[in-house]
């Protein structure tokens, strides 16, 4: 049984419901507080009422980078862990919306009754790391006590077995990096030296030495790693199958569905860099058949969460119902482009004898590059330079790839062997691989407006809008993607017939250039939404041609008799009705003249030619059109200079090769131009 039309139309309704204003609380009147821990940074959350009265938050939908943020709030430390607990009562809370997005939490709350659970959050009492990459990694702090402030580390002053103090008191992997300054300089004074044996539960419990001071930019850096947690099973190797997470001690599936968002080949591709499986190729939702599997057997990562954190534990949610169907994804198993601005561009690293290494420039050729495209899932090589994406620290590969360029993986190509091989500096293989679907607007006049339809899996299809989160900046995205500018309006449509769309993530379409990486990764749907996009530049560039007045043509442009009447016309491909040309000149006496369109172009008569007219003329076309005005681009230039009969024997004229022309060869070449 296909459950994803009615997970949709649940989806659809909770949100429209979650959204409402009446239920919504005002950002100026949320407070929390943690009751009945063994601290003020442990317990149940609670948030405040307008009337002063404190509510209980409802434990669904909650992962570990949301509960970061109310930890902070409260002035306590990092999220340790976040539960959705079921109390046994029925009472009035407040519940957070599925969608929720970190950055906007004092917007995501409504409240709710006939709930039977509640939040536990447990923050750590001492220590944080902030400004880091996931809410294990970042500038390590330790809270004071006695002055309820937070201070810095000096790099100096905590050695590896107070790392895993540190590591261990957050709940997070063993440490992984340790050194000072990564994120940021301190502003918080440095406290003492620790002095740990690597066994304690928190770093307060080690001995210490004085409050000391170090040197500016020193402050302790620390990135613990995430647990051994996500593995793929059930597929062809370790890079292949159904995922599953080890979640309070327990593996499960992880469940396809997620109310924040589709899950996409970004999101896909932290979980196979977690893997250390190089990039996501694609992923598939795979539909139990077993009955009980059903409702509450799946553990649930929300997607969205993962887009802004490298740990893939920040983003496992605290609820596991409704499980319908799980998460397979294929990961390269050898190859993956690093530090690009999409999944198919970056540099190229190859993964052999169990780690990753750089290929020099010199030795990937175009058949390599069309390989290791294609083992990626992109389109066909774009772009190959050396250094265009960083020099990296990976080895250089010591084999030399010699690819046909029908190969399936570049570990099938032949290879020689290039022991002790080293690239100079800035050849270090960058690759930019095109992007295998296609975008594009349709139903309207213009190639860059109308309906956003996306070709995904062989199929071009609508985009679906349900949550209304398309806006200027994700449009923009996608003009840019067409070469048309920035979008100028959004719009969610409706359509009277049901019609199968494909599903995108609209804070992934904001972060990264290639689409290919937004569009959900299995399945499509029924709905009868769309998304109208329409970008800046919409109109094509105007024609400008030249009737009347002329005595010779060159090949840089023409030249007019003097005392002569001369016609310029503007015209333009038919797209709109109506609409305006303007002639601009840069002559001597510049001309700025408009004139109303007429049957898509206008005419304008210049009279008793004089040496004020030489130089060139251009035109613009103007007309306003979805409640917006638009202008084009300029035409090419037209070039004129005037004269009489003697010029020619003279020889004064522009630079360039002139000819007579008479009457009927002069009307052909007019004819010509004209066409």
């Amino acid at each position: 049984m296909d459950h994803a039309p009615y997970v949709l139309v649940f989806l659809c309704i909770s949100i429209q419901g979650l959204l409402s204003e009446n239920n919504s609380t005002s950002t100026e009147s949320v407070h929390f507080r943690l009751v009945g821990g063994a601290s003020r940074c442990h317990g149940d959350l609670e948030m405040k009422q307008k009337d002063g009265n404190w509510k209980p938050v409802e434990g669904l939908y909650w992962y570990r980078k949301l509960g970061n943020r109310v930890c902070a709030e409260l002035n306590c430390g990092s999220a340790v862990s976040v539960r959705d607990r079921n109390t046994g009562s029925e009472r009035d809370n407040w519940w957070i919306r599925s969608d929720c997005d970190e950055s906007e939490l004092r917007d995501c709350f409504r409240s709710e009754s006939f709930v039977f659970s509640s939040l536990e959050l447990n923050c750590s009492d001492s220590v944080r790391l902030v400004h880091g990459s996931s809410v294990c990694s970042g500038r390590l702090e330790v809270h004071s006590p006695q002055s309820r402030s937070w201070s810095s580390v000096c790099e100096g002053h905590l050695d590896l077995p107070g790392a895993q103090v540190v590591c261990r008191e957050l709940g997070c992997g063993a440490p992984g990096l340790l050194q000072g300054a990564l994120s940021g300089a301190a502003e918080a004074p440095v406290v003492q030296t620790f002095q740990c044996e690597g066994h304690e539960s928190a770093l307060l419990d080690c001995g210490s030495s004085g409050a000391q001071t170090c040197s500016s930019g020193t402050a302790v850096d620390l990135t613990c790693t995430d647990p051994d947690d996500v593995r793929l099973v059930g597929g062809a190797s370790r890079c292949n199958g159904t995922v599953q997470i080890k979640h309070h001690g327990e593996w499960r599936d992880v469940e396809y569905f997620d109310y924040s968002g589709p899950w996409t080949l970004k999101a896909a591709d932290v979980i196979c860099r977690r893997l250390d499986c190089g990039s996501a190729v694609s992923g598939r939702r795979s539909d139990s058949s077993d009955p009980s599997y059903l409702f509450g057997s799946g553990w649930h990562i929300s997607p969205t969460c993962l887009l802004s954190t490298s740990a893939l534990m920040d983003c496992v949610r605290t609820d596991t119902s409704y499980s319908f169907s799980t998460l397979s994804l294929t990961c390269s198993d050898s190859v993956r482009l690093v530090h690009g601005s999409s999944l198919c561009s970056g540099r190229l690293e190859v993964r052999s004898n169990q780690s990753w290494s750089s290929v020099c420039e010199e030795d990937l050729d175009l058949n390599d590059a069309q390989v290791v495209c294609r083992e990626l899932g992109c389109g066909a090589p774009g772009l190959l330079k050396g250094a265009l994406y960083g020099e990296g620290e990976a080895p250089v590969w010591t084999s030399e790839l010699q690819c046909e360029g029908h190969e399936s993986a570049v570990l099938d190509c032949r290879r020689s062997s290039s022991a002790g091989k080293t690239c100079s500096p800035g050849t270090a293989a960058g690759l930019t691989c095109s992007d295998p679907g296609g975008v594009r607007l349709v139903g309207q006049p213009s190639r860059c407006a109308g309906t956003l339809e996306i070709q995904h899996l062989g199929q071009w299809r609508p985009v679906i809008d349900p949550r209304r989160d398309w806006d200027l900046k994700s449009g923009s995205a996608v003009c840019q993607y067409l070469d048309c500018g920035s979008a100028v309006s959004v719009n969610n449509t409706q359509d009277s017939a049901h019609r199968r769309v494909w599903s995108v993530s609209v804070p992934c379409v904001k972060l990264t250039s290639g689409l290919r990486d937004c569009v959900e990764l299995s399945g499509s749907y029924m709905f009868s939404s769309g998304v109208d996009v329409v970008c800046s530049d919409l109109l094509p560039q105007p024609n400008i041609s030249l009737s009347d007045g002329v005595f010779e043509v060159y090949q840089q442009g023409f030249r007019l008799l003097t005392g002569s009447d001369f016609t310029i016309t503007c015209s333009v491909q038919p797209q709109y009705p109506g609409g305006s040309f303007q002639l601009i000149s840069d002559t001597k006496e510049p001309l700025n003249l408009t004139l109303p369109a007429v049957n898509h172009s206008a005419h304008f008569l210049l009279s008793a030619v004089g040496h004020t007219h030489q130089r060139d003329y251009t035109c613009v076309y103007h007309v306003d059109v979805y409640n917006h005005s638009f202008s084009s681009s300029q035409s090419p230039a037209l070039y004129l200079t005037v004269g009489d009969s003697s010029d020619r024997q003279s020889g004064a004229h522009r630079p360039g090769s002139a000819h007579m022309c008479s009457l009927p060869l002069l009307l052909l070449l007019l004819l010509l131009l004209l066409l």
